[in-house]
């Protein structure tokens, strides 16, 4: 495709950058990334791929939004409150940047439509909050060769890393499940609700989410693939984690039992 002149102007600081360019951003404008989750991390994801100009953006969530969540859900206003977060988060994008495609789905992400709903995207973002959904991206993902840019938030902290693993070409790098075989115990880790979070911690991880997204999509610098990166708000520090597939993993293993997608 070739750039229109007001892509051009819109996408000026992209282009200039020499290893983006005029071919980086073509590929931005073709690609298609399914964010899942409209949330803490889900907003300044959203906000900064449709900035960049992911030519089509997917955005699924079944929530609606409260009035707690505008402390770090920067994709909603007050006037949407009690509105689909989905569709909120569409109406946000839509007045950042009218030239891409938004396509809200205001559904949960299920072993049922999972398989449906990723096949048209090239890549996909976790921002979820729960570990049900967490696991099932990741199996998802893995059996079905999409890379996953994902995200973790609690109180003062928040982690990020990449997995591709089904990837063709990526073989052998590992999953979620080399790090955490299986979801703890139900009420052992507390999600936000009853933690607490400091909303612009949410902002840190999502925006290095979103970093990561484009240079996934764009092939640039080192990926986060085996690499857990581990932010300190308090300490204001970062430590980058190296991990490695683990030959035990259920998922991509040497004897995996896990061959096809379920639920939980």
């Amino acid at each position: 495709m070739e750039l229109t002149d007001a892509q051009f102007e819109r996408y000026a600081r992209h282009l200039i950058l020499e290893e983006v360019g005029d071919e980086g951003q073509e590929k931005l404008l073709a690609s298609k990334v399914l964010c899942v989750g409209a949330g803490g991390l889900g907003s300044p994801i959203l906000m900064y791929l449709a900035a960049a100009g992911i030519g089509t953006l997917g955005i699924i969530d079944d929530d609606e939004v409260d009035l707690s969540n505008l402390q770090r859900q920067i994709v909603h206003a007050t006037a949407s409150v009690g509105k689909s977060k989905a569709e909120s988060a569409a109406e946000t994008l839509a007045r950042v940047n009218p030239t891409i495609s938004v396509i809200p789905y205001k559904t949960r992400l299920t072993a049922e439509n999972v398989g449906e709903i990723f096949a048209d995207y090239d890549l996909i973002v976790d921002g979820t909050d729960n570990f049900e959904t967490r696991y099932l991206i990741n199996d998802a993902a893995y059996l079905t060769g999409k890379t996953v840019v994902s995200g973790a938030l609690l109180r003062f902290e928040g982690q990020l890393t990449t997995f591709r693993g089904g990837v063709a070409g990526h073989e052998g790098e590992p999953c979620y499940r080399c790090l955490f075989r299986d979801p703890p115990p139900p009420n052992t880790i507390p999600r936000c609700e009853e933690a607490g979070i400091l909303g612009a911690v949410a902002g840190v991880i999502g925006t290095l989410q979103a970093t990561e997204v484009l240079k996934e999509l764009m092939g640039l610098g080192e990926s986060m693939s085996g690499h857990l990166l581990v932010f300190d708000g308090l300490g204001m520090t970062f430590r980058k984690i190296r991990y490695k597939r683990s030959p035990s993993c259920p998922l991509c293993g040497d004897a995996p039992t896990i061959t096809g997608i379920a639920a939980g």
